[in-house]
């Protein structure tokens, strides 16, 4: 196994733990309450083109090392989905008091978002990972944010990658103006919000029931 390997298996290792662990919060909403604020979970564990990109901004040595872990914290990371803006709050609560992970920072690009017309909110938290050699405390970036802002980030990133960062104006004025046309979004969305829900757990109670007629259906028709 190759240096780098040995550095980010522990990075690996605390992404698919986490994928579990707040999959499961998102059960454990849906088991106890009528609307789970969390819409899906991913997660992944940088490249090491990003790695070496992001260690070369920030004038650092591209070698596994403790201080490229501090100062790039978001090589584990991490993405909870949501349907309501208000949902990231309930998120975010329930980060904040979890035992088996510890905040260290909170970035609020919602409330205040970028130039760019990004939104999310961001959390980096310490996670204890349980090695053959012993405990590693990882940094892991959480990213919360709407399906709408979700869009439209990975539409900018893609745009990124294209552009190195140096959009041409047009581009730029259309991304801000999309970012407002999703946040719009997100807000009509929250304005109709008991209305969307109700309508949710009819069809889910519409499917159950449809389930459970074709099965009887064919159980008849088999016997």
């Amino acid at each position: 196994m190759g240096q780098w390997e040995r550095f980010l298996e522990p990075y690996k290792q605390a992404v698919d733990e986490l994928k579990i662990k707040l999959k499961g919060m998102r059960a454990q909403f849906a088991t106890e309450i009528e609307h789970a604020p969390i819409e899906f979970v991913t997660g992944r564990v940088k490249p090491l083109a990003s790695i070496y990109d992001k260690a070369l901004e920030k004038g650092i040595p591209f070698e596994p090392s403790e201080r490229l872990a501090t100062e790039i914290p978001d090589i584990a990371g991490m993405r909870i989905m949501c349907q309501f803006v208000d949902d990231i709050g309930a998120v975010v609560e329930c980060i904040r008091r979890r035992k088996d992970m510890t905040v260290t920072e909170e970035r609020d690009y919602i409330s205040k978002n970028k130039p760019s017309g990004y939104r999310s909110y961001h959390m980096i938290v310490e996670y204890p990972v349980q090695t053959i050699h012993g405990e590693i405390v990882i940094p892991v970036e959480i990213q919360i944010r709407t399906l709408a802002m979700n869009f439209w980030a990975t539409i900018e990133h893609s745009l990124n990658y294209k552009y190195k960062g140096d959009f041409p104006e047009e581009i730029k004025v259309r991304l801000q103006s999309a970012a407002e046309a999703a946040f719009s979004l997100d807000e009509e969305m929250s304005k109709i919000r008991d209305e969307i829900q109700e309508a949710q757990r009819y069809f889910s109670t519409y499917k159950g029931d449809s389930r459970d007629n074709l099965g009887k259906s064919g159980k008849g028709g088999s016997e």
